[in-house]
C-alpha cells in the first residue's frame, strides 16, 4: 500500500532532522514544522517519536538486507558475487546518505524491544557477507582467516562513508562503489582489477 501522503511527510522530515540533529535534539515539533504541518500532526500518524524511528529504521534495514541478498544472487562466481555485493552495498549508503546515517547511527535510542529488532536484521546482513566469503574460501580463492571479521569491517566501510559522504562533491555513489569493490577484494587476497556488474540504483 502506498503511504499517504501526510505520512510520508513526516517520515522524509523525520530523516533530514535526525540526520542533521540526532534523534535526541529533535522535537517532534522540528518534525512537524518540517513537515509544514501543525505541531500534533505527529501524534495522528505515529505513537511516539521513537516509533517512528523504529519505522525508519526497520524499514530501511530490511531495504538494505534485500538489496544485498540481491546483490549477492547476482553471480555464482565468489570473485563477481563479492564485487558486486561491496559495490551495492556502498552505493546504497551513499546514496541514501541522510537515511542511511539515521538508521546506522541512531540504533541506541530505540526501545530494548525494538533494538533487538534491528539487530536482527544487521546479524542478517552480515551472514550474508559471512556465507559469500565463506564460499570463496571453500573454493580456494579467496585468502581469508578471520571470516566474521573481514566480513564486519566490510560493512563498516560502507556505512561509514555516512558521516562524510557529500551528494555534491566529486565522487559519485559509483565511483565510491568501484573503488570499495577493489578494496574488498583486496582484503580476502584477489589481486587483480575485477568491474562490479551494477544492478539498477535503489
Amino acid at each position: 500500500m502506498t503511504e499517504a501522503p501526510a505520512r510520508k511527510r513526516l517520515t522524509d522530515a523525520a530523516i533530514d532532522a535526525f540526520a542533521e540533529r540526532g534523534f535526541h535534539a529533535t522535537t517532534t515539533r522540528d518534525i512537524s514544522t518540517r513537515a509544514g504541518m501543525s505541531p500534533a500532526a505527529l501524534y495522528v500518524h505515529h505513537a511516539s517519536k521513537e516509533q517512528l524511528l523504529y519505522e525508519v529504521s526497520s524499514s530501511g534495514h530490511i531495504e538494505c538486507l534485500e538489496m544485498i541478498r540481491a546483490a549477492a544472487a547476482t553471480s555464482a562466481d565468489p570473485v563477481q558475487r563479492l564485487a558486486n555485493m561491496q559495490f551495492a552495498f556502498t552505493r546504497y549508503h551513499a546514496t541514501h546518505t541522510a537515511g542511511a546515517r539515521v538508521v546506522q547511527y541512531e540504533i541506541a535510542a530505540l526501545t530494548p524491544e525494538h533494538r533487538r529488532e534491528v539487530a536482527g536484521y544487521r546479524r542478517d546482513i552480515e551472514r550474508v557477507y559471512h556465507e559469500a566469503i565463506t564460499d570463496g574460501v571453500e573454493k580456494g580463492v579467496f585468502d581469508v582467516q578471520d571470516v566474521p571479521g573481514v566480513s564486519l569491517a566490510l560493512i563498516s566501510m560502507a556505512i561509514d562513508l555516512v558521516r562524510w559522504y557529500q551528494p555534491q562533491g566529486a565522487r559519485t555513489p559509483e565511483s565510491l562503489g568501484r573503488i570499495h569493490a577493489q578494496m574488498a577484494l583486496r582484503s580476502v587476497g584477489v589481486t587483480h582489477e575485477v568491474a562490479p556488474e551494477e544492478t539498477p540504483a535503489d
